[in-house]
């Protein structure tokens, strides 16, 4: 008897890899969790945060990176070096990795702007806040979505690791997973944690991953 033929796969032979947005946090500063720094210059990691720095270099040894961007803030640069200099690659500043101009409220201390009313709508309401002489969310995260479409763009098929602070982070990710803006503050992003979203041509973004801080990263492109 003639053996049967092997069925033909059920569907299109699989395609190139989408292209992978590494999206990380800069790391613990002496000021995090207790100040609003935006944008203020002069602000540095702690020891601690260099640590996480070095840190996230490890998470991603294995991995190939294709290029490492940065937000020009002192904080984030020094959290990409190790992973720079882990890769070969140069870190690229790029302005839509920015944290949020916080205005007038920058260099405030957390506890006095929570006591103020408007707090309530900058955690329950951000779609309708400007800060004080400052930037908006909606502005914000038209601002991050669209510089890493524009690093998706640049990069087809590779692997790219963007240093970022924890609000843009926040609204990237909301933004992919269609989460609307005014939920964004349910989203936790941690201080030197790694968010992946994966874009495949023609298809929505994929989340792989939110707010890790532990494991290593090589198992998110196969090899």
């Amino acid at each position: 008897m003639t053996p049967a033929s092997p069925a033909p796969p059920s569907g299109p032979p699989p395609g190139p890899p989408g292209t992978l947005l590494l999206l990380v946090r800069h790391g613990q500063t002496p000021t995090t969790g207790r100040v609003l720094p935006g944008r203020a210059p002069g602000l540095h990691l702690s020891d601690h945060g260099r640590a996480q720095a070095d840190r996230v270099a490890e998470r991603l040894a294995d991995l190939p990176v294709d290029a490492v961007y940065s937000s020009p803030l002192e904080r984030a640069c020094e959290t990409a070096d190790p992973t720079a200099a882990r890769t070969g690659q140069d870190v690229k500043h790029d302005d839509g990795l920015l944290e949020c101009d916080f205005g007038d409220w920058t260099g405030a201390a957390l506890a006095d702007v929570a006591a103020l009313p408007e707090w309530q709508t900058v955690q329950h309401s951000p779609s309708t806040f400007r800060f004080p002489n400052g930037e908006s969310f909606t502005e914000m995260q038209a601002r991050i979505v669209g510089s890493l479409e524009a690093l998706r763009a640049a990069h087809v098929g590779g692997v790219v690791v963007c240093f970022s602070h924890a609000d843009p982070i926040k609204a990237a990710v909301a933004h992919a997973l269609g989460t609307p803006l005014d939920l964004f503050q349910r989203i936790v992003i941690s201080p030197a944690s790694v968010s992946a979203i994966s874009f495949v041509e023609g298809q929505g973004p994929a989340v792989l991953m939110v707010n890790s801080t532990s494991e290593p990263l090589s198992g998110l492109r196969g090899k």
